[in-house]
């Protein structure tokens, strides 16, 4: 057999040679003795040699036979031990199936967790949302297969088949660990959200110790402390504003400081500013109370006016009238709940750190629009001597500056404040004091001090310095206000 078949006619009697040297084989294919299978094999050889073939179909079928016959007739054997592992074919297939599962799983795996770490830059919290459903989805296609093989090898499964689960259990090791370090971290941010509940709840109880309210043990407990983390109160709301009130305490001094350094003139700078926001009344009024706050060393208070007027315009609307959004009237109940949502999120963000990653986000366009109404130019140029920082800011940016990063943490005060007045139920009601109105004790502070801790008679509002709030529960945050003799 070691000699290439000229034509069929050869290849036949190559078969029953073959036949005839290997009789057992020969038996397999007929169950008759030798002698009827020699005469089947010459009868065949007859009826193929009177037969006619077409040159192109003898060519065909020449090199096929000779492929499975091979030398020696090892290809018949072979096809017979084939045909006899009818059930190690099936598994076989079952396998490549398997396979096949599992490479599409892990392709579309990879392609899940690259969505994944691109929503990470831009940031984008849908994307984000949607990547992660996808990626512990694939984790959950592979974890399927891992325990169809992992039955599959204690069913008693062939050693491919436990080769096959072992190649997929090292595939799969790396995402488990994955999936464990996530839960590791979601328990480690559990504690510091606990943490955090705790240091809110101890804020709320400084501010209404130091207002003389008394607050019941039931109310210091647990389920109160839950409470207040987890919806909005208006408790939350004035710990909020007291916030506010600091954190313009903060900003202002830094801002004298600067404009004391560059060797302003204090009483002028305090004038232009309060003449530059006259709106109902007289320049005039305005200088004489700015030169009595410059007087008494209180031109801080002044600042802390123009300052708070900027950021509090257009506090009453759910964007601060930065776009057109009517959320908050045509589902006021989701708008709610979207608006306390942001607020946990964003109150142990630090601004600049999310100014980085979003510099075009609703609050960073909040920040741009108030810095560059609060910071004139000539200001600007006259602190620090360039307009840098308010080009960065025109450009879409966020410099990191002292300067700014105090600004920052106003701003955000001011932004954790105005959500929350959008998930209150009522929301709360902003007023201010108006100019030469008379000082009413019940919604009106003073941020001078008078002899006694009592204000005299004869005293009126030379200008206000942040607003007040009237909520939903009948408390009210008083307005504070800069007082001036009437006469």
């Amino acid at each position: 057999m070691a000699g290439k078949v000229s034509n069929f006619s050869d290849l036949i009697q190559r078969v029953a040679a073959s036949c005839l040297l290997h009789p057992l084989a020969a038996g397999r294919h007929d169950p008759g003795n030798s002698p009827m299978s020699r005469r089947g094999g010459d009868e065949e050889d007859e009826a193929y040699e009177n037969e006619s073939y077409d040159e192109h179909d003898e060519d065909d079928e020449e090199e096929q036979d000779e492929g499975e016959i091979g030398d020696g007739g090892l290809g018949f054997r072979a096809r017979e031990d084939r045909g006899t592992s009818t059930k190690t074919k099936k598994e076989v297939i079952e396998m490549e199936m398997a396979m096949r599962e599992v490479f599409d799983a892990v392709s579309a795996m990879k392609k899940a967790y690259v969505n994944l770490q691109e929503a990470h830059s831009p940031w984008d919290q849908e994307k984000l949302r949607t990547a992660d459903v996808a990626v512990v989805g694939e984790l959950r296609k592979l974890g399927v297969l891992r325990e169809r093989f992992r039955r599959r090898c204690t069913s008693g499964g062939g050693g491919g088949v436990v080769m096959t689960a072992s190649t997929l259990r090292e595939v799969v090791a790396p995402y488990e660990a994955a999936v464990e370090e996530l839960k590791r971290e979601v328990k480690s941010r559990e504690v510091e959200i606990q943490n955090l509940m705790e240091k809110l709840n101890g804020v709320v109880n400084i501010s209404h110790s130091k207002k003389g309210r008394s607050l019941s043990r039931r109310k210091v407990g647990c389920s109160s402390q839950t409470q207040v983390a987890v919806t909005p109160a208006p408790e939350l709301f004035e710990a909020t504003m007291s916030q506010v009130r600091e954190a313009s305490k903060s900003f202002t001094s830094l801002l004298l400081s600067l404009m004391r350094g560059a060797h302003w003139d204090i009483a002028a700078a305090v004038r232009s500013i309060e003449a530059a926001a006259a709106t109902a009344i007289t320049a005039g009024s305005f200088s004489t109370s700015s030169i009595i706050a410059t007087q008494n060393g209180n031109a801080r208070y002044a600042l802390q006016s123009y300052i708070s007027r900027k950021l509090f315009q257009g506090f009453d609307h759910e964007t601060f009238y930065m776009d057109g959004s009517l959320s908050s009237l045509l589902n006021p109940e989701q708008h709610r709940r979207d608006c306390f949502a942001q607020y946990r999120d964003f109150k142990a963000m630090d601004p600049t750190e999310l100014l980085g990653i979003l510099p075009t986000c609703q609050f960073g366009k909040f920040c741009s629009a108030k810095y560059l109404a609060i910071v004139h130019p000539k200001m600007e140029e006259s602190l620090f001597g360039d307009l840098e920082q308010r080009r960065h800011v025109v450009d879409g940016g966020h410099p990191r500056s002292e300067f700014y990063g105090e600004f920052l943490g106003l701003a955000k005060a001011v932004w954790l404040l105005h959500l929350l007045a959008f998930s209150l139920d009522p929301a709360p009601s902003q007023f201010e004091a108006s100019r030469g109105a008379e000082f009413h004790q019940g919604y009106m502070e003073s941020v001078g001090k008078f002899a006694g801790g009592r204000v005299p008679s004869g005293q009126v509002v030379g200008f206000p310095v942040s607003p007040g709030f009237k909520l939903g529960n009948g408390s009210v945050i008083k307005a504070r206000v800069y007082l001036v003799n009437r006469n």
